[in-house]
């Protein structure tokens, strides 16, 4: 899913299409795009020390098993010299580091990400508690909406599951934007369904994608 920075005609899009989705409804809809949603250094230098343990704790009975000798303080320089040289290969490649990290932690850390977002934007601040957050951190593969709780009970939680899987698909595929496009439209038709526009209407969040 990772991609490049995305283009302004590419940012002018997605305004557009949520000022498109907006004009049917009184609810909001604000989205979020991240190269990637946490350092992963500690997680994955965890990773690479547990692994050098292991892999040297085989070499220990390799030793042993072929009757080689090998002084102590030489194999705990070994392993430390090891170590050392794994954190800075990892320090110095980011996407390293993302990839070593546990699946697990990943989607961990771009759901902290995503509620983040949610609260920092005051999309949760809308005056009928209709704001509708859609979040994608691209190194972690992840996408999510978060909808306030005047829209999540109106809506199946299956709804939000299909739009963030077509929002997925699009952006692995390299249609981050249009992914961003479709699923704006369907938010918007949902949020129109139960939250008409209003004659004295206010456009409560910016109409933009912002790019972390």
């Amino acid at each position: 899913m990772k991609r490049s920075a995305i283009t302004e005609q590419e940012h002018q899009r997605v305004a557009q299409a949520i000022r498109e989705a907006e004009a049917s409804t009184s609810g909001e809809i604000y989205c979020v795009v991240a190269q990637r949603s946490d350092g992963y250094f500690f997680s994955s230098a965890l990773v690479v020390i547990l692994s050098i343990l292991i892999i040297s704790l085989g070499v220990a009975f390799l030793i042993e098993a072929w009757w080689l000798t090998m002084r102590l303080p030489v194999f705990v320089g070994a392993q430390l010299l090891a170590i050392a040289l794994a954190l800075l290969l990892i320090y110095a490649l980011p996407d390293l580091r993302v990839r070593l990290a546990p699946r697990r932690w990943q989607y961990i850390r771009a759901h902290d990400n995503a509620l983040k977002q949610f609260l920092g934007r005051n999309v949760h601040m809308t005056a009928e508690c209709t704001g509708v957050l859609i979040f994608v951190s691209l190194a972690e593969r992840y996408a999510e909406i978060i909808a306030d709780a005047g829209i999540a009970t109106q809506v199946p939680q299956e709804m939000w599951d299909s739009i963030v899987a077509g929002l997925i698909e699009d952006a692995g595929n390299d249609r981050l934007t249009d992914g961003f496009v479709t699923s704006i439209a369907a938010v918007g038709a949902l949020l129109s369904e139960h939250f008409p526009v209003r004659v004295d209407d206010i456009n409560e969040l910016d109409d933009h994608l912002v790019e972390l």
